[in-house]
Order: C-alpha cells, then structure tokens, then sequence
C-alpha cells in the first residue's frame, strides 16, 4: 500500500478540511498521511481516521498571521527565516522517506514545495484559481480599489498591474527558500507566485468561473471541495429551524477576528431572526452577543439546506463553495483578494449580495440580510447555483489526478 503524504496548514480550517475531503477520495490501495505542525485543527484529521505526524518547529500566532497575509498577498514581510524554513524542510523530507511517500498533496505548506522536489515525488496542489500565476497574469482589476467609475477602474488596473509584477515577475520570494533549495538541491524559487506552482495544480472551481480564463500547462479543473464534517446537526439548530423565524448562520472559517465576528452578530442581532455562529475561537471570555444569536461548535455546513434560510460569511472558498452547493443565498464579505473574487463571482451569478467587511454594523449591511432573506430572485439563483454544484465532485477528481501523477512518475522512461 503506498502513502500519499498530505501536509495542510493546520490552523487553516478550509485547507485543512479540503485535504481531508480528497484523502478520502483516494483508492484503497493508497494509505493517506498527514503532517501538520500548527495543533489548531489536528483534531479534525484525527476524527477523521487518517494517520497524523506533528511536526516541529511550530509558529508563534504572530508570525501565523503573517504566514497567512503573506500567502494571501497582502504583505510581502515573511516569517520563513532560513533556520525553520531548513527545519521543516529537513523534517518533510525525512518523512517522506519515513513512510515511503509516493507522492505529496499541499495546501499552502510552502516548506513543502522544496521538500517533495528534493526527494524527487510528485507534488500535487488542490488550490483556488485566485491569486495562481494565471489568475494573476489574466485578470485586468484585482479590486484592491472598488467602484465602477473611470477613476476607480483606472486607478485599479494600475495597483493590479503593480501587484501583477510584484507576485509573478519580481524576485521578491524570501530569501530563505532559495538558500534552503539551493542547500537541497532544488532550483531556486525567485518569486511570490513561484512559490506556490506544484507538478499539478487542481484547481478547485466550478466550470463557469474560469469562463474568460485559459488554464496553462500543469492547471487542471477539479471542481469544488469543501468540508464534510463528522458532527451531528445540534438540537438546538432543528428547533431552531421548526420555529417560526427565519434563521441565518453566521460562518467567519479561521481567517477572520474578534472584531469583526462581535459587530456581524450584533448587528443580526437586531434582525427578527435566530442566528447559529460557530465563532466561540474569535471570542474572549465576557464577550456578549445578542440573546438572538447562539454560539455554536463547528457545524457540519454541508447539512446545512433546508434548516437556515441564509447565511453571512467570510468569503473563504470552502464556505462560499458549502453556501452555493446547499443552495443558501448569502451576503459574503471577502476578507483578501482571493476572498472577494469569490464573493464577487456569487454576486454575479445572483445567489449572494458582496460587500466589504467595513460595512457590517451599517444599514447596507441590514439591508443586504434582509433581502437575502426575502428576495425570490436571489432564492432562485442560489437553487440554480445549487444544481450546477450538484454534478460536481471535486475531490474525487484531485484524487484521480494525483494517482494519474504517481503512475505518470512510475511509468518507464
């Protein structure tokens, strides 16, 4: 039985559930295993099933954050100094020799783009199409300026031209990693977007948001993944959706603050509406939420049609993907580029108001929840959204790639 070495960033929760979702998928001829170094959300692959490695050394939640805004694209300071990323590096690499890995499926474990072209397996990527090379190069408005007049769209296409030659041409990648490849053998990696290109990158989209867009060579389409988890619906949730108001689920994943998820709940808490709100890790002890809104466990969002009426999110890819395959209309707020693309393509499809998170607490807030609620046009776009999501299953189909690529490394040259 060969092992697939799968190695997610574990304080990422839609990563982390996306990895667990295409292990799943894998012939039964493959045995899965995963490594995570952040414990965040270690649990998840446990109850899983799957086989866990805990790696060293582990971020502070400082340099977390800038992992994840580096990753994003909002900042180009890294935390990868040379002395972890060799560590991590060292440590990937022993394990793929460990447990005889055939080949290495990453999230946005960057050591890990180093460590499986070391040692010489495949390295397959189940990623969003925003912020890739070819999104990038591709897309003429990034909307790091919104509006839709002469100046906002000129000024926008200038700051997409500058991010574009940042993140796809300037030799910005940390220093680290072109150190520690070059300590490993591995060619070195100059830029941000290069960083994060696999041997194949499965790209986890629906057909119709890639319309207008070319995939190059090494990009395929796999469709949509997001979290199934093994929770039960709460009691409280089917009460909840047997009673005689409308009930919204305010899901913010593990990309959002403290800030942000008390002023979303304050403010549905002035809606006629019941609100189930997996934010109990953004909270401090003390911290009151309206009597309207009910702090909850993770909940198996999957399960979640027919029982909430509409949903507030963050904008991260598993969520949005979850809200459109249930056919849940919503208003989403992206939090980062990646994030708003994907708002926005809902938005354009009709199943989902986008606005930007400084607008939770104002009346376009209300005003967006209240029609997402009631508007049976937005009702009928997301069961339209829901049906095309309905024939796709993108993990089985990562799945297949990825034994396509350890069969396509075995076959004699």
């Amino acid at each position: 039985m060969a092992a697939i070495l799968f190695c997610p960033v574990t304080f990422n929760l839609a990563e982390t559930t996306r990895m667990i979702q295409v292990a799943r998928a894998l012939s039964p001829q493959h045995r899965a295993v995963f490594l995570g170094y952040e414990p965040d959300y270690l649990d998840l692959v446990r109850d899983a099933g799957f086989e866990l490695r805990v790696g060293e050394p582990v971020w502070s939640p400082a340099e977390r954050q800038r992992a994840i805004d580096f990753d994003q694209g909002r900042s180009l300071r890294s935390p990868f100094t040379r002395k972890l990323v060799a560590a991590r590096v060292d440590f990937e690499r022993a394990l793929i020799r460990e447990v005889g890995a055939v080949a290495v499926v990453t999230g946005s474990n960057l050591t890990s783009f180093l460590a499986a072209r070391a040692e010489g397996v495949p390295l397959c990527y189940p990623v969003p199409f925003a912020l890739t090379r070819p999104q990038v190069a591709q897309t003429r408005r990034m909307r790091f300026v919104d509006g839709e007049g002469g100046l906002a769209s000129l000024v926008d296409r200038i700051a997409t031209s500058a991010f574009r030659w940042i993140y796809n041409s300037a030799p910005l990648a940390p220093r680290a990693f072109a150190s520690v490849a070059k300590a490993n053998g591995v060619r070195p990696l100059r830029t941000v977007s290069a960083l994060l290109e696999a041997d194949r990158n499965l790209i986890t989209e629906v057909a119709a948001d890639l319309e207008g867009f070319t995939l190059p060579e090494r990009y395929e389409r796999v469709g949509p993944i997001f979290a199934h988890l093994d929770a039960p619906i709460p009691p409280l949730l089917a009460d909840l959706a047997a009673g005689p108001r409308k009930v919204v689920y305010l899901g913010l994943g593990s990309s959002a603050d403290r800030g942000l998820a008390l002023a979303a709940a304050r403010a549905l808490g002035a809606l006629d509406v019941e609100v189930v709100a997996p934010i109990g890790h953004y909270l401090r002890a003390g911290d009151a939420v309206p009597p309207n809104v009910h702090v909850t466990p993770l909940l198996p969002a999957h399960r979640l049609g027919g029982l909430v009426d509409a949903a507030v999110i963050h904008g991260g890819q598993g969520t949005v993907q979850t809200a459109c395959a249930t056919g849940i209309p919503f208003v989403g707020m992206g939090l980062q580029p990646e994030q708003t693309w994907h708002v926005r393509l809902c938005a354009r499809s009709g199943n989902a108001i986008a606005l930007s998170p400084k607008q939770v607490g104002t009346p376009a807030f209300v005003d967006a929840v209240r029609r997402v609620l009631t508007d049976p046009g937005i009702a009928a776009a997301a069961e339209l959204v829901r049906q095309e999501y309905a024939g796709e299953d993108g993990a089985a189909a990562a799945a297949r790639s990825i034994e396509g690529a350890i069969l396509e490394r075995a076959a004699p040259r």
